[in-house]
């Protein structure tokens, strides 16, 4: 299972360099959306649509995705820093840090299929603009945001594997523990100092700005992590699809990235700004 997750994640990542770097901005664009329909597919299993709630729904998030990804392109055009997109990133900062976590202490399940539509878009497009904008900020700059969830998640899971004895949350993920949550954010830690010695050249405000947002981060993919679990534990399924060999599917790879990324792209555009 393990040499299986690798051999996918080395394709994964080999076929996602050369996209993030060298593909026209139309073409990243037409694969994020591409990606985000997958996503939804995967949403709609999960929150237990109908057949006929899952077209409407597909095709309402095709036209939505399309529709801001267009808003998108047209505001970075001229300013890859502009603003105009930023009331996205608020309502996802809302979503993660505020109602998610009620959600998850209170383990209750969501039943309203409006709510469940409302949820999975709030899940699904900030992150695919986030992933648009930041690209066109800076591929590096996305790049290394991304990178702060992949060393998050693997220090976490080598070091629960090791030496997990106390469980983070056992009604909902059983694997996970508190030792498996301090060595990733250990790891995040030193990630973040070489990170920020790469780019900060010499500002040492920069570097303490950038460990602190790391964590942070690292603490919010902890908790979209744990969100999908629950959701595939309410839905009675292991993985939200089987589209990459042993990792599941297109909302098991980036369910860390739904509530990160649109927290930092928000939080370097005021920065930056």
């Amino acid at each position: 299972m393990l040499k299986t997750r690798i051999l996918t994640a080395i394709i994964l990542i080999a076929f996602f360099i050369p996209a993030l770097f060298y593909l026209p901005a139309i073409f990243w664009a037409m694969l994020l959306l591409g990606l985000t329909i997958v996503a939804s597919r995967e949403w709609c299993r999960l929150a237990r649509f109908t057949t006929n709630q899952t077209i409407l729904y597909l095709i309402l998030t095709t036209l939505l995705g399309g529709e801001l990804l267009l808003m998108m392109s047209e505001a970075v055009a001229s300013n890859p820093n502009n603003t105009s997109m930023i009331w996205i990133y608020v309502m996802s900062c809302i979503f993660w840090g505020g109602i998610v976590p009620i959600l998850l202490r209170r383990s209750c399940p969501v039943k309203s299929t409006n709510l469940l539509m409302l949820m999975g878009w709030l899940i699904l497009l900030p992150t695919c603009l986030a992933l648009y904008q930041l690209r066109a900020i800076d591929p590096w700059l996305l790049l290394g945001s991304m990178g702060v969830i992949w060393v998050s998640d693997s220090a976490a899971y080598f070091v629960g594997r090791s030496f997990g004895k106390h469980k983070l949350a056992p009604d909902i993920s059983p694997g996970k523990t508190w030792e498996g949550v301090a060595g990733a954010l250990v790891v995040v830690f030193c990630y973040a100092l070489v990170w920020g010695q790469f780019i900060g050249k010499g500002d040492n405000i920069l570097v303490i700005g950038l460990i602190l947002l790391s964590l942070v981060l690292a603490g919010l993919g902890i908790i979209g992590d744990l969100f999908e679990s629950m959701m595939k534990r309410q839905a009675g399924v292991k993985d939200s699809g089987n589209i990459l060999p042993g990792h599941g599917g297109i909302l098991d790879r980036i369910d860390a990235l739904t509530s990160t990324l649109p927290i930092a792209v928000l939080v370097f555009l005021i920065f930056i700004h």
